[in-house]
């Protein structure tokens, strides 16, 4: 140690190692290999290395670092699946898909170097003081990725608790509430040294964490499970056919093997399923209508137009004029029009092409990816007494967009349908980490998810995050299931969560005035102090 002390330099680099170890610990958290499964004790205690790193005092520059390298780690070893949709189905070359993985991780690891340089700077020397500001700033920052330039919140922290003790806070406060509670619980964690055992006020801040823990834990047994019980006035579920064609991603837009494929597994699966909904995921048809064999669709429309049976299906619609959609349609019987619902939330590169940035995906073969954007808050599909809301894909992401349409509990969505393509992925753990987001939304709104994807994760979730029927990955065939839709009437009292309230007014503004407090209060108190 005394070495390392003359050696400012190797304890540096040791830091930085540990930090960036941490990170990639922290993407670990969210989906656990093997079993995709999320490890909230893992998130905690990989944040709170982070937190021992910084832990007052620190110089600005070096917490900076440190919050960098962690966060590029985390956030490299979270999302390098991009490699494969720019290199393998893009055709970018390997290095260049490498440094594209890397720069993305390291631009949006920026944020969190900025919210642990103002922490460092403005840390207070009260131990419940210092968490909530780290708290403060790692909430900022997780806005700030979420939100800025489109925002790209994939893998925060928050998602790893989706079936952890904080799981129950997410009806309140959200996924950025949950990870602003992560944080705090992983400062007061590191502050927790050997040398203070015998210390009152540190067995204190243990007990008030661990007091959190199981108070969050026995909220949610009180909100989902008791106060949330069923009466006998529940409506009949919905029974479902989910399907997941499984067509190969280098093939799938291919006119001489995976459009012929699956123009005619999907009509076939459509037809001969016999439930009340039937879901076909995003673009399963791929084509435009006008590009289809003549009677394709109107045959499907026949089919559906009549009886008791009702499809959602995933397809491009638009022509050269008016542009080009990523969109839903719904088929239901005596509906001369069928239902739309266009995506909103588009893909950076992937559906939409930012600004100064033709150049880089003009190196790609992406195809469709130039789209408009629907609007937000569209309505639900209404259908068998209940009102579905479709959301393709990344928007799933962006709970503060689907709350929109909460602003009416009377219209309000009694249950989601996420309409995917991971198979751009390829067969790795985005699929589970996407389950675990779908799964989150259903927490935060307490309605059920339902996901239809080509290659996984498809499955129904009820609304209380739990898988209750699932489609093995990377394989053809049909999900068969019921959903019970939630808030269908204010009789009935299940309502909108306190989040779907109130996301549905302010949108993300409450957390950011929070944050944003937060440092105000620790910079006066601060000046106060000098």
């Amino acid at each position: 140690m005394a070495r390392l002390q003359r050696l400012p330099g190797a304890a540096l680099a040791m830091q930085a190692c540990l930090a960036a170890l941490a990170g990639g610990a922290q993407a670990l958290s969210l989906a656990w290999p093997g079993n995709g499964a999320p490890q909230w004790w893992l998130q905690i205690l990989s944040l709170a290395v982070l937190a021992g790193l910084v832990r007052s005092p620190t110089p600005w520059r070096r917490a900076a670092g440190l919050g960098w390298v962690f966060a590029t780690a985390w956030l490299a070893a979270t999302f390098w699946w991009l490699f494969i949709s720019m290199h393998t189905y893009g055709g970018l070359a390997a290095p260049l898909a490498v440094v594209a993985v890397l720069g993305l991780a390291a631009f949006l690891g920026s944020y969190y170097a900025a919210g642990l340089a103002i922490f460092s700077r403005l840390a207070p020397t009260h131990r419940a003081l210092i968490a909530m500001l780290f708290g403060a700033v790692w909430l900022l920052a997780e806005l700030a990725r979420g939100t800025l330039w489109t925002g790209f919140p994939w893998g925060a922290g928050g998602y790893a608790h989706v079936q952890g003790p904080l799981s129950a806070l997410a009806r309140t406060v959200g996924v950025y509430g949950v990870g602003f509670v992560a944080a705090v619980l992983a400062m007061l964690l590191a502050q927790a040294r050997t040398s203070d055992l015998r210390s009152l006020r540190a067995w204190a801040l243990v007990a008030g964490g661990a007091l959190v823990l199981v108070g969050a834990g026995l909220q949610r047994h009180c909100a989902i499970e008791l106060c949330h019980t069923p009466s006998a006035a529940q409506p009949a579920p919905i029974s479902l056919a989910l399907l997941q064609g499984n067509i190969p991603q280098d093939e799938k837009f291919q006119p001489g093997s995976g459009v012929p494929l699956a123009l005619q597994w999907y009509a076939e699966a459509l037809l001969a399923a016999k439930a009340t909904l039937v879901v076909a995921p995003e673009t399963a048809i791929p084509l435009l209508p006008q590009q289809l064999m003549p009677g394709y669709l109107e045959g499907l429309a026949a089919h559906f137009g009549q009886g008791t049976q009702a499809a959602l299906l995933g397809i491009p619609l638009g022509d050269p004029e008016r542009g080009y959609t990523n969109s839903v349609l719904g088929i239901q019987p005596a509906q001369p029009s069928p239902y739309q619902y266009d995506k909103h939330h588009l893909v950076p590169f992937g559906e939409f092409i930012p600004p100064f940035f033709r150049w880089f995906t003009a190196m790609m073969n992406i195809p469709l990816g130039d789209f408009n954007r629907g609007a937000v808050g569209q309505p639900s599909f209404a259908w068998a007494g209940q009102r579905i809301a479709p959301n393709i894909c990344y928007e799933d992401l962006f709970g503060e967009e689907l709350g929109a349409r909460f602003a009416d509990p009377a219209s309000a969505p009694t249950v989601f349908v996420n309409f995917s393509n991971i198979g751009w992925f390829g067969n790795t753990v985005a699929i589970d980490q996407h389950l675990q987001i779908s799964r989150m939304r259903a927490l935060e709104f307490e309605r059920p998810m339902v996901r239809a994807t080509n290659t996984g994760a498809t499955a129904i979730i009820d609304h209380r995050g739990v898988v209750t029927h699932a489609l093995a990955r990377h394989t053809r065939g049909v999900l068969t299931g019921e959903v019970h839709g939630r808030g269908l009437s204010a009789q009935q009292g299940w309502g909108i969560t306190p989040y779907a309230w109130w996301v549905a007014r302010w949108g993300l503004a409450p957390l950011w005035l929070v944050g944003v407090c937060m440092v105000v209060g620790a910079a006066f108190a601060l000046r106060r102090q000098r």
